[in-house]
């Protein structure tokens, strides 16, 4: 059952006291100090004494390691982590006595509401990326917001923050509809693709959700944020009873667009132009056409919300990526090395056209498939978009949450790629890189599981020499 079904508006109603299982997590860490902010008593338990868990102590909240039905104490809401199975102690100890428990997410979705402005940036690309423009945007406007980002920020040093003003905003993860859980005033929707086909039946049913995460906007004093430069969103917005705000990099029929769009050494400069004004002069700092469309996304929520062009000028001219997007880890025998955690076909093309007006001599990429399922159902367009860096060597497929039940292997991909080496160990993937690397490549390791540690083995083994 989804939040949209379930929510009860008196959950929070008197309490006082909440526990959260698992509470030593990155995900929890933040609602904690929210709720505990606002004056409730706050208990948690844990497997294990972490930086997370002796914060909390600092904060005054009781931390227990281990789990004992016992701990609940005189909890009136119990909060649980998605790692918590259903035999969890304090869990089965919560339902047994009545006590409501709800899943992390849908905590995030009834703390938004406490809150005037709730920014949720959706998309199948690009989340990350926008929700940190937007983060320093607003920060650049002193607005003082609360965040949740799926990465971290270097701005944050984290990939949250809780603030003391009236907005907060929030990463929205489409994946088995956890963004249904949330209460946007502001709704983005950046982009809808095929993805997450282990969970989703396919893109009809993907559009499905989006349009019912635009709809959780209250009608009236909310605004749906639309990329309509992207078929899959202006498809999940079809027939929307909601207020739209349209933004596009080339159609000036929209609510915002980019003009006068330059680019020097693959960086964009433009003017964002909101209702036929000009609202702000911007000069990134990320490479990539994707991200002129990302920062208009951000922008276009910040002028919905009063933020002053001046502030989406510094916040954007300050941005220079998020962890993993696209992040320059150092430099190996003259060869530039970076990160990227792509792992769509699009993102990966993406990636690809915002990397090759950069200055370098061969383009060597790292790609770690994520996914069995994803791998098998978009295999066409790896081949496809793998084949045009001058060198590739593929990692085996990081599993994530599944089982190779399709018996499927990065091995397959490598056979339909020219120049392509399959390494199924990242310590290989690291022996390729430093074979291959000469001065003025640009490295580039990209997925969504552990690819990075193969970038930083190669960059420790330059240090040891």
């Amino acid at each position: 059952m989804s939040f949209i079904d379930s929510y009860n508006p008196h959950l929070l109603d008197g309490v006082q006291h909440v526990h959260f299982i698992g509470c030593g997590g990155s995900g929890t860490y933040p609602l904690i100090q929210i709720l505990h902010s606002r004056g409730l008593t706050i208990s948690g338990s844990d497997v294990e004494e972490t930086k997370i868990t002796k914060a909390e102590r600092a904060m005054g909240v009781t931390v227990y390691l281990e789990h004992d039905a016992a701990h609940l104490g005189d909890a009136q809401l119990v909060v649980y982590s998605a790692a918590i199975h259903d035999e969890n102690p304090e869990l089965k100890a919560a339902r047994a006595r009545g006590i409501p428990a709800v899943e992390r997410s849908v905590m995030l979705g009834y703390v938004s509401r406490m809150y005037s402005h709730s920014v949720c940036v959706s998309g199948t690309h690009g989340k990350t990326t926008t929700t940190s423009m937007a983060t320093h945007i607003f920060m650049a406007a002193q607005k003082d917001p609360t965040v949740m980002i799926g990465g971290t920020l270097p701005l944050l040093h984290a990939g949250y923050r809780v603030g003391q003003g009236d907005t907060i905003i929030l990463e929205s993860c489409e994946y088995c509809n956890s963004f249904l859980n949330f209460f946007p005033t502001v709704a983005v929707i950046l982009n809808v693709h095929a993805d997450h086909l282990d969970f989703f039946k396919d893109l009809a049913d993907i559009e499905r959700s989006f349009h019912r995460f635009a709809e959780l906007v209250p009608a009236g004093t909310g605004k749906v944020v639309v990329n309509w430069d992207d078929e899959g969103a202006r498809a999940a917005v079809e027939g929307l009873d909601r207020p739209m705000f349209t933004y596009s990099v080339k159609d000036r029929d929209t609510d915002c667009y980019a003009d006068n769009v330059a680019f020097f050494d693959g960086y964009g400069e433009f003017d964002i132009i909101i209702r036929g004004q000009r609202y702000a002069h911007v000069a990134l700092h990320v490479p990539g056409k994707h991200n002129v469309s990302n920062a208009l996304a951000a922008a276009a929520a910040a002028y919905l919300l009063g933020v002053d062009g001046s502030a989406v000028e510094a916040g954007l001219a300050s941005f220079t990526g998020a962890g993993r997007r696209f992040e320059h880890k150092g430099v190996y025998h003259g060869a530039e090395v970076y990160d990227d955690y792509a792992h769509h076909p699009d993102e990966l093309e993406a990636l690809l056209n915002a990397v090759q007006p950069l200055p370098h001599k061969r383009l060597i990429c790292a790609f770690q498939p994520h996914t069995y399922t994803r791998t098998a159902a978009l295999f066409d367009d790896f081949v496809r978009v793998l084949r045009r860096p001058d060198k590739v060597i593929l990692a085996e497929i990081y599993a994530a949450r599944e089982r190779n039940d399709l018996h499927i292997s990065s091995k397959d991909l490598a056979e339909q790629i020219p120049h392509a080496v399959y390494c199924p160990t990242l310590e290989q993937v690291a022996d390729e890189l430093e074979r291959l690397a000469r001065p003025g490549d640009l490295i580039i390791t990209v997925g969504a599981g552990d690819i990075y540690r193969a970038g930083e083995m190669l960059l420790k083994r330059g240090d040891a020499k």
